[in-house]
């Protein structure tokens, strides 16, 4: 339902009497929810059976009605039986009813939404559950949906809950060029990212690799460029990813990395990729004159009128089958060599043009477009801040662009955000899944060891090591950075390179690590004073991570299961730093 003003005020007194009826103080719960909100108060562990009756109340309204379908379900089949078992009074009749009231009906899934919600569960009546939009209901009922355990079913009662991200971007970018993700993966994991709460879904759909997107005006990218027609994505199953994402509160956002890393391209227009299909570090090359950073070479000839004429072709669909105001042009690893290997670009650069002029040229034939289609445009940090390939600021208005950033941890942020432009934290350092695995090369010599060396101290992976979930726990994306530049800050990514995974390690190399950046970014790394609370968040990581298992991802362990049936046990008084 619609808040309307007499609700408004009843939800208030509500509130308040309810606030002046517990301790001020936050209590030790046993009770998990992941992540942790903003203001949690149970002051008196009780609960109350669930009612086999129990019912949910909302507005009407597509998406959300959706999510209450699917949490009712959730919560009355879904029996969690936690690792330590909540000592708990049952108390009050059972609860019959959870009364959703949402302010904004209208506010549409961008950047920026409202999530935020107040749960209020008293120990006799109806639960009741208000946000200022539906995206915010939705966060709303996860937390409910996390607070029902046992056989038969309890709820916690006398609970207060007041919850809102800290960050408003908070994502998990998955690469689908290197290796396929079939549908089913995809939407399983915007599934596990809504129960994270968190809310992008940066999709990384092509690169040098292939080309899986399926587009009406130019089939031939796929159909020549994928690995095959059981590899590809058809608008059908980007409307249902998209339509799935909604129903979630993940918004999609879709990648097609230009001018390079397409060397996939080149299957249908091999004419407007150069050095497509060329070794990608030829044995008299030095590193400074590779054609590209890993085996897979191609980029767009920016001085070939045709690029712009596939281009516009291509984001012209993508815009139509994505609704996500966001949309990212990649703009990474401009490789020298590659444009240097075309006898166009040869002529360009002998005639006194430069590489960072062959960028400026295909972003502002690019930008433009992009922008015309209600779009803010995405860069990856290199587009500006590349040693060697990089355009004029001016060329970029803050405005109409956000940039990435993924090397150099907490100083390249400082550098995009010091330039007024908003910034999306992917850093390499901190956020990058696929690190610590190794690498691809086939006769990689570096394996090759003597007894007693150690020479892929880094896990054989160029930004290694594994980053484990501490690590990204305790990172702060804004460190370093004035208040000022702190709010550029729109948030952070996790990202999942494929060139080492596929379906079969989707789901233990992103969970539970992912879900550690997601309360970082929801409600931060640190308790009320100010310290770190990793230790706090270990015991309920693993209950949570359990809880994901239970729920069908197949989340990764970070402990025995011995620790959390020893409290304090696999604890360390030892500090190592």
């Amino acid at each position: 339902m619609a808040v309307s003003d007499k609700a408004l005020f009843s939800i208030v007194f509500l509130f308040t009497a309810f606030v002046s009826s517990i301790s001020a103080s936050e209590s030790q719960s046993q009770i998990n929810v992941w992540p942790k909100p903003r203001t949690f108060s149970w002051p008196s562990p009780q609960a109350s059976l669930l009612s086999p009756n129990f019912s949910i109340t909302s507005p009407n309204h597509q998406h959300l009605s959706s999510a209450v379908a699917r949490y009712l379900l959730l919560i009355l089949t879904e029996h969690h039986h936690p690792l330590v078992t909540p000592t708990v009074n049952i108390t009050g009749p059972p609860l019959e009813t959870l009364t959703i009231i949402v302010s904004d009906l209208a506010a549409p899934l961008h950047h920026g939404v409202d999530e935020s919600y107040t749960l209020i569960v008293p120990s006799g009546g109806a639960a009741n559950l208000t946000a200022a939009t539906v995206w915010g209901a939705m966060r709303g009922l996860e937390t409910f949906s996390q607070i029902v355990w046992g056989d038969p079913l309890r709820v916690a009662t006398g609970l207060f809950v007041w919850d809102s991200p800290l960050f408003g971007h908070r994502g998990v970018m998955l690469d689908t060029s290197r290796n396929y993700y079939g549908v089913e993966d995809i939407l399983r994991t915007i599934g596990a990212m809504s129960a994270n709460k968190l809310n992008v879904f940066h999709w990384h759909i092509t690169d040098s690799h292939s080309f899986p997107l399926l587009l009406p005006s130019e089939p031939g990218l796929a159909g020549k460029g994928s690995y095959g027609p059981q590899m590809q994505y058809s608008p059908a199953d980007v409307k249902k990813i998209v339509e799935f994402g909604l129903e979630h509160g993940v918004r999609v956002l879709p990648e097609i990395d230009s001018p390079g890393h397409t060397g996939s391209w080149a299957e249908a227009y091999p004419e407007i990729v150069t050095c497509a299909n060329m070794f990608w570090w030829p044995a008299e090359a030095e590193w400074a004159d590779r054609l590209a950073s890993e085996p897979g070479t191609g980029h767009l000839n920016p001085l070939n009128p045709k690029t712009y004429q596939v281009f516009k072709n291509v984001i012209h669909d993508v815009a139509a089958l994505f609704p996500e105001p966001f949309y990212h042009s990649g703009a990474d690893e401009i490789i020298p060599g590659c444009w240097k290997a075309d006898p166009t670009i040869q002529t360009f650069l002998s005639n006194g043009g430069t590489l960072s002029q062959l960028l400026e040229i295909f972003i502002n034939s690019t930008f433009p477009y992009i922008v015309s289609l209600n779009r803010t445009v995405v860069y990856w940090e290199d587009v500006l801040l590349d040693a060697n390939v990089k355009v004029d600021p001016s060329m970029l208005p803050p405005e109409n662009t956000i940039l990435q950033t993924w090397n150099n941890g907490p100083n390249n942020t400082k550098k995009v955000v010091a330039s007024g432009y908003r910034a999306i934290v992917s850093s390499s350092d901190f956020y990058y899944l696929d690190c610590g695995h190794g690498d691809f090369l086939g006769n990689d010599s570096q394996y090759d060891q003597k007894a007693g060396s150690n020479n892929t101290e880094n896990g054989g992976s160029w930004c290694g090591p594994f980053k484990t979930w501490q690590t990204i726990y305790n990172y702060d994306i804004t460190y370093g950075l004035s208040d000022e530049e702190a709010k550029l800050v729109l948030g952070g990514e996790v990202a999942l390179w494929s060139e080492q995974a596929d379906p079969t390690v989707l789901d233990a190399r992103i969970w539970p690590r992912a879900s550690a950046m997601a309360e970082a970014l929801w409600s931060g790394n640190q308790d009320k004073t100010g310290m770190k609370r990793y230790a706090d968040a270990m015991d309920r990581l693993n209950e949570w991570r359990y809880r994901m298992v239970a729920r069908g991802i197949g989340a990764e362990p970070i402990q025995p299961l011995w620790c959390i049936r020893n409290p304090g046990m696999c604890n360390t008084v030892h500090p190592f730093v």
